[in-house]
């Protein structure tokens, strides 16, 4: 029910629209709510006893309980159920619980990405009540004593994946990049080392996200061989930009990975050796290498970039040419998958909004908090990734399968 409307379109709890926003939320939900109970009985609507009577029907509405969401805190009267089937296997009474609004949840979803997003980006647990009241009209169950419960679990759920057993998570390709999403970690040169894969289905998923130092071999080493302790095998290949420590430690860790270097770091550290004058035309030059129809013809255009620049610019065509296996490996995996394999894009798009939200404050809590809320964003982020193209080909790459400019020529033994 709307409030009285003032002479300047506000009302007693807010603005008018921000009122009718939620009101429609409160609606939408209460109507989902039915129709989810309606359809729940209409499907056991031939279950009885023995006397004909129906075992599952409707039974009034349970309490009114505040759901904090995106469109403010709404008021929610769910339908209860009467359900007095019992379980057969077990001999306990089976009971409807609501997939769109379980009986423990009191906030969406989205309001739990915006949570670590907030703290973040500065905002102490004190000063989350006002920022969140401006932001959904209600602060309603995140009082700072729950903020704080929050990011502590935050914390335990962090150190609880990064414990986690990997023996069963068959790792075919790996990016790795070290990020600095601009949060106060432990020490002044810190970053973010992450390690992303991709799975035997073809779907991406975080391996680990850790603390170190970008340039460090032993910081790498550290989190490659905790990944191997715990179970997770060579992977194919490896994709990750040239100037980090990760290659010496991955040839120790995991040494039957081979190696693909990151053109867009690597196109970056070219162009930054050339004068601008230069530059657009070596950069159409780095395209055609990487966007060749198959390796040979890729192997020819490292060629011209080498004749074309080799004389005034030598500095800038040896960052090419002393890794040219390196930057053309991912030419000997299947081509619908070379799209994926050329950079480390996978971890940089994930952290852009991070980076570009978040700054070092006082507010950011401890390093291991401030760690702890990157991952719980990545953790939302990753409900959003994307299975690479040409899924079905990965077990293939997995079991020694052999491609030729991107086309499979050779199956392994005993494969379909």
């Amino acid at each position: 029910m709307l409030s009285v409307v003032n002479a300047d379109g506000s009302t007693e709890s807010g603005s008018l629209i921000d009122e009718i926003v939620r009101e429609g939320a409160r609606r939408m939900l209460a109507a989902a709510l039915e129709a989810e109970v309606n359809q729940y009985i209409a499907e056991l609507a031939a279950v009885t006893d023995g006397a004909g009577r129906r075992l599952v029907v409707r039974n009034g509405h349970h309490r009114p309980r505040t759901v904090t969401t995106a469109a403010g805190s709404v008021e929610v009267t769910a339908p209860r159920v009467n359900d007095r089937r019992v379980d057969a296997a077990t001999g306990e009474r089976m009971r409807f619980s609501s997939k769109i609004l379980p009986p423990w949840c009191r906030k969406s979803p989205k309001v739990s990405e915006v949570l670590p997003l907030l703290y973040l980006h500065g905002l102490s647990s004190g000063d989350f009540v006002p920022a969140l009241e401006q932001f959904l009209g209600s602060a309603a169950g995140l009082s700072p004593a729950t903020v704080t419960r929050l990011t502590k679990q935050w914390q335990d759920d962090h150190a609880a994946f990064q414990q986690r057993d990997l023996a069963e998570s068959d790792y075919v390709y790996v990016w790795a990049d070290g990020v600095h999403p601009k949060v106060r970690l432990g020490q002044a040169h810190s970053c973010v080392l992450v390690l992303m894969g991709v799975r035997l289905d073809g779907t991406k998923e975080l391996i680990a996200l850790a603390e170190g130092l970008r340039e460090s071999t032993e910081s790498w080493a550290d989190l490659l061989r905790d990944c191997r302790r715990r179970g997770m095998r060579d992977p194919e290949l490896v994709v990750g930009d040239g100037a980090m420590g990760l290659w010496k430690a991955l040839a120790e860790v995991f040494p039957a990975a081979r190696h693909q270097r990151c053109w867009v770091h690597k196109a970056r550290n070219v162009t930054n050796a050339l004068p601008k004058s230069a530059q657009p035309g070596a950069t159409k030059a780095m395209q055609e290498i990487y966007n060749a129809e198959d390796r040979a013809h890729a192997e020819k255009a490292v060629e011209v970039f080498a004749k074309t620049y080799g004389a005034k610019f030598p500095k800038a065509v040896t960052k090419i040419t002393d890794d040219r296996d390196e930057l053309l490996a991912f030419y000997d995996f299947p081509a619908e998958h070379w799209i994926h394999l050329r950079t480390t894009n996978p971890i940089e798009s994930t952290f852009s909004t991070v980076k570009l939200r978040t700054k070092v404050t006082r507010g950011a809590g401890s390093p291991a908090a401030a760690l702890a809320m990157v991952f719980k964003l990545v953790e939302s982020a990753q409900a959003r990734w994307r299975a690479i193209t040409g899924a079905h080909l990965v077990p293939l790459v997995r079991t020694g399968a052999r491609f030729e400019s991107g086309v499979l020529v050779e199956r392994p033994r005993g494969a379909a």
